[in-house]
């Protein structure tokens, strides 16, 4: 997955590319739970790899803060009872405060959001 996204990267007119911190706990999450899940050390081989992985993929990104005005945005979505996962909407808050356009596979949620600009550089 990483491997497309970086030459998707590498090709696009746009170069300023950030990521929100939502975005990289819940990755960060997933690994975490893989290394846990591993029965035994051998298993645990693969999810730390990945978790380097995962480190050195946004080393150089800027990593954008969930910070006050995203957390209006976010009570603001929610009181609009916009029907998404709670990370996917504070991702969603981040992106408009922003004014950013949202890479996602997911546009079937972050469609549901009014004003946000999504693409898909996956499928």
């Amino acid at each position: 997955m990483y491997d497309a996204l970086a030459a998707r990267m590498d090709t696009s007119l746009d170069q300023n590319f950030a990521t929100t911190v939502i975005t990289f706990e819940e990755h960060m999450r997933g690994w975490l739970a893989g290394i846990r899940r591993a029965r035994d050390a051998a298993k645990e081989v693969r999810p730390y790899d990945q978790l380097i992985h995962l480190v050195r993929f946004f080393q150089a990104w800027e990593i954008v803060r969930y910070d006050e005005k995203a957390a209006e945005r976010f009570i603001d979505l929610r009181r609009q009872r916009i029907r998404i996962g709670t990370q996917d909407l504070k991702i969603a808050s981040i992106a408009l405060e922003h004014d950013a356009t949202l890479l996602s596979a997911n546009t079937g949620d972050f469609s549901q959001v009014p004003g946000l600009r999504i693409e898909d550089w996956l499928h």
